[in-house]
C-alpha cells in the first residue's frame, strides 16, 4: 500500500476494511474472534476497542500458518469449527460463509476452503483437486510450475477448519519455500495426506474474496461496497439520480422518498428524514436531518437540521449548528455552534458564530455576529422577530431584544432593548469633491 497506514485500516464505504470482516463474522454469533496483530499492533487495538473480539501478537511476521499457530493455546480445549479469515478481504459476506460452514458440516471435512473460478488468476494460490473433487493441495503463485499456473480456481485465504485437526497439521508445516515461511495452506496437502476430507466451495462471487493489496485494489473494493450500500438504499425507496457520482458511507439512514442528486457525500453517523432533497454537490457528515429538508451545493458537518429546513446554495453548516423548522440559510453563508429558532433566515452572505436567534429573525445580507476577541469566544443572543438590516456588525457579548431593529451598516456593541431601532454609524456628510 506504500503507506504510514497499516493496510487493514485503510477505509472501505467510511470503515476500516477489517471492520466490514468483523461485521461479516460477527453476524455468524461466534464464541469466540481472535485478531491477530503484528506489524503496528497498536493502531490496530486502538481502531478495534469497540470491538468484542481478543488480539493475539505475532511478534514476528513468518506467514499465515505461524499467525495461526500464535492462536492455538487459546483453542486447546475447543473441539469445533475454526474460521479463519484475512482482514483485507472487506467485501465478504457473512451469507457467504454461512454457505461456507454448511458446506463443511455437510461434507464432514477436515478443512474447506472458500474458493472462486477465475479467468485472470494471477497472484493467487491454485487449488490441487483430485479425480474424486476433493483438494489434494494449494501451491502458492511464488512457487507454481507454469503449468499449475493455468488452473483457474483459485485460494481465497478464507476457511472453515475442524479442531483438533488443524493443530496437528500445523505442527508438521516446515518452511520450504521461497518465502521461508510457514503457509497456512501447506496444512491442506497434510490434512489429505492424512485422509481427511478436504473440500472447496467455490460459489463465492469474486469481489467477495478480493484481497486488497494495492491502492488500485483499495478503489475496486469501495466501488463495490459503494453499490452494495446504494442499491440497498434504492431498494428501501430512495432515489438516487445517479449512483455512479454518489458516495453513502455505511451506517448512514435515509428515509424513503428522499431524493439524493449527483455528487453527493454522506458520511459518518448521519440520518437523514423523508422526502429531502440533497445535493447536486454537497458534503454532509455525522448530521440529523429531518423530513422535507433541502440541502443545495452546500457542507453540513455535524449540525442537526429539523424539518422543513433549506440549505444552500453555498452554505456551510458546521458543528454544534441547529436549526429549527423552515429555517432557511441561504447563499454562501456560514454557521457555527448556533441554534436559530423556526421561520428564521439568514439568507446571504452571512456569518453566524456562537450565537442564538429567536424565531422568524430576518438577518440581512453581510451581517456578521463578531465572537472572538482574540482569546475567547462570546456570544450573541438575537431575540423573536429581530430586523436585522444588511451588513451589520454584531460585537459579542451582545443581546438584541425582541422585535428590534437594527439599521444597516451599523456596529452593534451594546445591548438592545425590545421593540427598539438600533442605528450604529456616523451621519453622512457629502462635500464637494475637488479637482
Amino acid at each position: 500500500m506504500k503507506s504510514e497506514t497499516p493496510k487493514v485500516l485503510h477505509p472501505v464505504a467510511g470503515h476500516p476494511m477489517i471492520k466490514w470482516v468483523l461485521e461479516a463474522v460477527f453476524a455468524l454469533h461466534p464464541e469466540h474472534v481472535y485478531v491477530v496483530v503484528g506489524h503496528q499492533s497498536d493502531k490496530v487495538k486502538e481502531a478495534l476497542k469497540d470491538e468484542k473480539c481478543t488480539f493475539v501478537t505475532q511478534s514476528q511476521q513468518l506467514g499465515s500458518g505461524h499467525a495461526l499457530q500464535q492462536v492455538a493455546k487459546h483453542l486447546k480445549s475447543h473441539h469445533g469449527d475454526i474460521l479463519v479469515l484475512c482482514g483485507d478481504t472487506p467485501l465478504v459476506t457473512h451469507e457467504t460463509l454461512q454457505k461456507l460452514i454448511k458446506v463443511h458440516h455437510h461434507e464432514q471435512n477436515a478443512a474447506t476452503i472458500l474458493s472462486a473460478n477465475v479467468a485472470h488468476p494471477f497472484g493467487y494460490g491454485r487449488i490441487y483437486r483430485m479425480p474424486s473433487g476433493l483438494v489434494y493441495g494449494i501451491i502458492e503463485e511464488k512457487d507454481a510450475t507454469q503449468e499449475q499456473k493455468q488452473i483457474k480456481e483459485i485460494n481465497s485465504g478464507i476457511y472453515c477448519f475442524s479442531s483438533p485437526q488443524i493443530w496437528s497439521a500445523l505442527k508438521k508445516v516446515t518452511p520450504g519455500n521461497s518465502k521461508k515461511e510457514y503457509y497456512l495452506t501447506d496444512t491442506i496437502a497434510i490434512l489429505a495426506e492424512d485422509k481427511g476430507n478436504v473440500g472447496a466451495f467455490h460459489e463465492a462471487e469474486l469481489d467477495e474474496i478480493l484481497g486488497v493489496n494495492t491502492r488500485a485494489d483499495l478503489s475496486h473494493a469501495e466501488r463495490v461496497m459503494r453499490e452494495r450500500i446504494l442499491n440497498s438504499f434504492m431498494l428501501a425507496g430512495v432515489t438516487i439520480i445517479d449512483p455512479a457520482s454518489t458516495y453513502i458511507s455505511r451506517g448512514v439512514v435515509v428515509g424513503r422518498d428522499t431524493v439524493i442528486y449527483p455528487g453527493t457525500i454522506i458520511e459518518g453517523k448521519t440520518t437523514i428524514g423523508e422526502r429531502c432533497h440533497l445535493g447536486p454537490y454537497s458534503m454532509i457528515q455525522h448530521s440529523t436531518i429531518g423530513n422535507d429538508t433541502e440541502v443545495k451545493y452546500s457542507c453540513v458537518t455535524e449540525a442537526v437540521l429539523h424539518d422543513k429546513v433549506t440549505v444552500g446554495p453555498f452554505a456551510h453548516l458546521r458543528p454544534g449548528t441547529v436549526l429549527k423548522q423552515q429555517v432557511k440559510v441561504g447563499n454562501f453563508s456560514e454557521v457555527k455552534k448556533s441554534v436559530i429558532e423556526a421561520g428564521s433566515k439568514v439568507n446571504h452572505l452571512s456569518y453566524i458564530g456562537d450565537a442564538t436567534l429567536g424565531r422568524d429573525v430576518n438577518v440581512g445580507a453581510g451581517t456578521i455576529t463578531c465572537n472572538y476577541d482574540g482569546v475567547q469566544k462570546h456570544k450573541t443572543v438575537i431575540g423573536d422577530r429581530v430586523f436585522v438590516g444588511s451588513n451589520v456588525n454584531l460585537v459579542a457579548p451582545v443581546t438584541i431584544g425582541a422585535d428590534a431593529l437594527l439599521g444597516a451598516g451599523s456596529t452593534i456593541t451594546d445591548d438592545v432593548p425590545v421593540k427598539n431601532l438600533a442605528i450604529a454609524r456616523e451621519r453622512q456628510t457629502n462635500k464637494t469633491r475637488k479637482k
